[in-house]
């Protein structure tokens, strides 16, 4: 447990490092977001922190100051911007740092379940190793981040070392608070369904999906909406149409006509959302039989849904919680072949954290 707490420190000190000199690397701010300068510069903090509020970190601070008074913030599920205004009571109001420390505090609980969860089902070495592919990932900044991915990636182990202890009613409650944070939860309750026994079968599911339910009633009582968390997604670019389905094969024909006329940023991006996706489908799929059915299917659905929506713009990191992948990789006999994919991982992970740091999209 110690080395796991020391990695986290060393990830963490580390992704600091990367982002205070990022304006070295890049020095032009791309500030492709909106209220960046009232909820991030003007915190007066320095640049290697406030960074981590970019993007979708100043609409969970906004949520978190004044609910959804912002047209379209709908699309954000509230149980993150929820905790962060309740532990603002303990940083003096400054909601930045609950946020911050938040996200920080979930994702070192996440490590330490992560581990044991892992170690139960194997020995200690490899839910070690498994830790450092979580921590080596190249988009696992955002665990860091003002984003609710530490959180749910938190609920979301909690839900099956619950489930592995048979305390089904506890695992149903963690699983309803994955789904009031974000819309993937509710695989937790397929979950209950295809793999708890008895009348958890049912009641597992219907617990589950309190979550997404109270969200809905509270959309429809404010918003005369209940799917307004679907119907603002489009509203944030990136090519998403939540009126329909669209299917994986389409996705990636429209990915072969980006890659073939886009150049620079565009084209950067389209390579990192397309070679991401496409590498998390191999290594889960690589899963079948490697780990438990429960985690590959969560998984598999986790991925898989964002796609529907004819994009894979931020799939890089949608990613970071089909948890298996970590544990493939920690698994890998070759220490060598190991080394050399956290390198890999690494190096993008640089470019990565210094583009977001910087303003400019990644996922």
């Amino acid at each position: 447990m110690k080395k796991v707490l020391v990695a986290f420190a060393v990830w963490r000190v580390i992704t600091l490092l990367v982002a205070g000199f990022s304006p070295i690397f890049l020095p032009t701010f791309g500030a492709k977001f909106p209220y960046y300068h009232e909820r991030l510069i003007a915190t007066n903090l320095p640049h290697f922190l406030w960074a981590f509020g970019n993007f979708d970190g100043v609409h969970y601070l906004g949520i978190a100051q004044s609910a959804y008074s912002a047209q379209f913030t709908q699309a954000f599920f509230p149980l993150y911007p929820l905790v962060i205004r309740i532990f603002s009571l303990l940083t003096f109001g400054i909601l930045f740092w609950s946020a911050f420390l938040l996200s920080n505090i979930f994702f070192l609980l996440a490590l330490i379940v992560f581990y044991k969860l892992i170690a139960g089902h194997s020995d200690s070495k490899k839910a070690f190793w498994s830790v450092i592919f979580m921590l080596g990932f190249p988009t696992s900044f955002y665990f860091g981040a003002i984003y609710t991915e530490s959180l749910f990636l938190l609920l979301t182990l909690c839900t099956f070392v619950l489930i592995d202890k048979k305390k089904y009613f506890l695992a149903a409650v963690t699983g309803a608070f994955a789904t009031l944070t974000r819309l993937i939860g509710v695989f937790l309750g397929l979950i209950f369904l295809l793999f708890s026994k008895g009348k958890w079968r049912y009641l597992g599911v219907g617990i589950v999906a309190l979550g997404l339910l109270a969200y809905m009633l509270y959309l429809q009582v404010n918003f005369d909406n209940p799917i307004y968390f679907l119907t603002s997604q489009s509203e944030f670019g990136q090519g998403r149409d939540s009126s329909k389905l669209i299917l994986l094969p389409q996705v990636l024909f429209r990915y072969t006509k980006i890659l073939l006329t886009t150049q620079g940023l565009l084209r950067l991006n389209a390579v990192f959302e397309l070679t991401s996706t496409a590498f998390a489908l191999a290594i889960l799929a690589y899963s079948y039989k490697k780990v438990k059915s429960s985690w590959l299917l969560f998984s598999f659905l986790s991925v898989l849904l964002p796609t529907l929506t004819g994009t894979l713009a931020s799939m890089p990191r949608y990613i970071l919680i089909a948890f298996p992948i970590y544990v493939v990789l920690g698994s890998l006999k070759s220490t060598p072949l190991k080394l050399l994919i956290l390198a890999i991982f690494v190096l993008v992970g640089f470019v990565s954290l210094t583009l977001f740091s910087q303003g400019y999209w990644v996922a």
